[in-house]
C-alpha cells in the first residue's frame, strides 16, 4: 500500500456539492461520472492537489443520511494546507463560510477551524515555510 488516493464525504446532493467545493472553496472538480440514475462517482480536490481527493458520496440510505455533516462525532474531519492563509481567509469570509475558531497563531503553526457546507469541521492550517 502507497497512498490514500481518495476520502469518501457524505453528502445529500451531488450537484449542491460541487457547487460549494468549487465555487467557495475552489477546489477542482476532477471527475463526475454518471454510474447509474441515482449514483455518480465525483471527485474533488484543492487546485493543484495530486495525493488525495475527495469522493463526494451521495446518502443512499437512512444511515447515511444521519452522518452527513457529522462524520467524525464533532471532532475536525479534514486537515487542509494552504501557503496563503490570509487569501484564503478572506475566501471564506467572502463565501460566509463559517468560521468555528481561529484564526490562531501559535508558535509553530496558523490555524482556523471552518465548517463546510453540511457541519463538518476542517482545520486549515499554514506552516511556515522555515519548517
Amino acid at each position: 500500500m502507497k497512498r490514500i488516493a481518495a476520502i469518501a464525504i457524505v453528502i445529500d446532493d451531488y450537484d449542491k456539492a460541487i457547487d460549494f467545493y468549487t465555487n467557495s472553496l475552489k477546489f477542482d472538480l476532477l471527475e463526475d461520472t454518471v454510474l447509474s440514475e441515482t449514483k455518480r462517482w465525483v471527485r474533488v480536490a484543492p487546485s493543484g492537489s495530486t495525493e488525495c481527493s475527495l469522493l463526494l458520496a451521495k446518502a443512499a440510505n437512512e444511515e447515511q443520511v444521519s452522518r452527513v455533516g457529522n462524520q467524525t462525532g464533532g471532532r475536525v474531519f479534514l486537515f487542509l494546507h494552504t501557503d496563503q492563509f490570509d487569501e484564503d481567509l478572506k475566501n471564506l469570509n467572502d463565501q460566509q463560510i463559517a468560521i468555528v475558531r481561529g484564526p490562531i497563531q501559535e508558535e509553530w503553526v496558523r490555524v482556523l477551524v471552518f465548517a463546510d457546507l453540511y457541519g463538518n469541521l476542517w482545520d486549515m492550517i499554514e506552516v511556515p515555510k522555515t519548517r
